[in-house]
């Protein structure tokens, strides 16, 4: 296991119903992540949200804002906390209903300082 995995690990795991947890760079490619999913399915999601992240980060930078911290968002079944960490990359944790996400982005947030690190 990679550090950057272990940094993910131990923010899942010290996360009610988190699910998984991925470190990915600016075009959604994952560096490397730890889920409780199918590992497929989970690079999918990843790379979804990275576009995402990408298209806020294009409209921001058009309104001269500057880029997004983090965003959430919030599904029927399920909740995506998305952080930046540095040069375009992002940090993710998807969790299950019911979700702390002031829990999720604080672990999330202390994952990314690691990360930082490693990086």
């Amino acid at each position: 296991m990679t550090p950057f995995a272990a940094i993910m690990r131990r923010a899942v795991a010290a996360t009610p119903n988190a699910i998984g947890g991925a470190f990915a760079d600016a075009d959604g490619e994952m560096v490397d992540s730890y889920c409780t999913i199918d590992p497929h399915e989970w690079a999918v999601l990843t790379a979804h949200y990275g576009v995402v992240m990408a298209h806020l980060t294009a409209a921001f930078g058009t309104w001269h804002f500057g880029g997004p911290e983090y965003f959430i968002a919030q599904h029927r079944e399920l909740e995506i906390v998305v952080c930046a960490v540095d040069a375009g990359y992002y940090a993710l944790m998807a969790l299950r209903h019911p979700a702390n996400l002031g829990f999720a982005l604080q672990q999330l947030r202390l994952a990314i300082v690691e990360l930082r690190r490693e990086m």
